[in-house]
Parts: structure tokens; C-alpha cells; sequence
């Protein structure tokens, strides 16, 4: 991969999805070798994985998510936003889609904005106001974490709530607890990491990987340890 990447998953499988800005989008086995490359055109921004065969992936130029299949290799839905799409994650039957400027929307996968469990809550980064957020379906804010963060890009939750941040200006993996009241600095400069921009996290472990901004990494985090 030599282009700029804007997103990483873990699959359920083991394997990962990295999404290259110039309309790549890569799928790796699980010890990091490019198995294929996904045959889906436009420019991809984020990606999320629905079920076991099938991702969406957010095209903010073209403002709509693109469900795909992987074992068959073809789009089977494109759900028009009608604004430009960044951020999305799947949970509970529901996708939650970041868009330009200041909103986050709660749809289904027909994409009718959908009502969801009250106690639910959304985190997310604000890499110019160098912050992360959680608020509540209703859009209050439940906590705000800016102690030290100087541009968190990539962010994923582990089993246990905790948030693991790549803070891209800093050269930071930072874990933020599940209240946002306490955190640690897991990876820096000095463990020769260099621009940590997306995360990733294995399902049902207390391990992930981190990419850079270029591509030229994956690097590996237990918070076990």
C-alpha cells in the first residue's frame, strides 16, 4: 500500500479491510499479506462490518454507504445519504453515520432514521477540536476527553468499554477508561510508532492493530500486557 489510508477493521475471521483514499479497498489475511483487492469503485472513506460476509462503507463525495458483499464480490445496496458521509459503525440492527459538518445519524439499513435503545451511546473523535466525545442518542453530551490530545483520528472501543484513541498529531495510542475520567498513554514515539492514524481491535481479544497514515505499517498492541 503506498496511498494515504483512512480506515482499518478487524473482521470477525481474523482478516482486515484497509481502505486507501485513492479507491482502494484492500482485504488482508490475518497476518497482514494482501489477499485481494475489493472491486468497488469510488473513493472510500470508512468502513464497518455487518455480518460475516457482507461490509458497508461510507462515499462522501458520492454521499452514500455502499453495502458489499464479500463472498460475492458485488455492491447488493446503496443507501443515499444525500450529505457528505464520514465516520459509520453497525451495532444493535443499526448504522450510526458521521456527516458534515455536526451531525451523527442513527439509521437502518434502508436508511430511515431509526429509533434505538435509550441508553445507547455514541463515541467519536474530533481531530480540529482535539477531542473525543460520547453522548447519548438524543445528542447530549455525556462526557468530553481533551487532557494531551493534540489530533485523535482513529478511535475503537474494547469489550469492556475502554476507548483506544491513535492521536495522529501526538504519536500517541492513548486508552481512555469507559466514563472518559482517566487514561494512559499505551504506545508513543518511543516505541518507535510514527503516525498512528487508524486502529483496529480483534473481536473478543485484548489486542488490535494499528496503521499509519501511509500505509507502510501494521503494528500490534495487546492491553493485556
Amino acid at each position: 500500500m503506498e496511498n494515504s489510508i483512512s480506515d482499518i477493521i478487524c473482521l470477525t475471521d481474523g482478516r482486515f479491510i484497509v481502505l486507501e483514499l485513492q479507491c482502494k479497498v484492500n482485504l488482508l489475511t490475518s497476518d497482514g499479506k494482501l489477499q485481494k483487492q475489493l472491486s468497488i469503485h469510488g473513493v472510500a472513506w470508512c468502513v464497518t462490518q455487518i455480518n460475516q460476509n457482507n461490509i458497508a462503507i461510507t462515499y462522501p463525495y458520492e454521499k452514500v454507504i455502499k453495502i458489499f458483499n464479500m463472498e460475492k464480490e458485488t455492491v447488493t445496496k446503496v443507501i443515499t445519504i444525500l450529505k457528505l458521509c464520514n465516520g459509520l459503525s453497525f451495532s444493535d440492527n443499526s448504522l450510526a453515520v458521521g456527516l458534515y459538518k455536526d451531525e451523527i445519524r442513527i439509521i437502518d439499513m434502508d436508511g430511515k432514521t431509526t429509533e434505538v435503545n435509550t441508553s445507547s451511546e455514541v463515541i467519536y473523535c474530533d481531530y480540529l477540536g482535539k477531542a473525543v466525545y460520547c453522548v447519548d442518542v438524543s445528542g447530549k453530551q455525556i462526557w468530553r476527553y481533551e487532557q494531551d490530545l493534540w489530533g485523535p483520528w482513529g478511535l475503537r472501543t474494547d469489550t469492556y468499554g475502554n476507548i483506544i484513541v491513535a492521536d495522529y498529531e501526538s504519536t500517541r495510542i492513548i486508552v481512555i477508561s469507559k466514563d472518559g475520567q482517566d487514561s494512559q498513554v499505551l504506545m508513543s514515539e518511543e516505541d518507535r510508532l510514527t503516525d498512528p492514524k487508524c486502529i483496529c481491535f480483534n473481536h473478543n481479544q485484548y489486542s488490535g492493530f494499528i496503521c499509519d497514515d501511509n500505509g507502510r505499517y501494521l503494528a500490534n498492541f495487546n492491553l493485556s500486557q
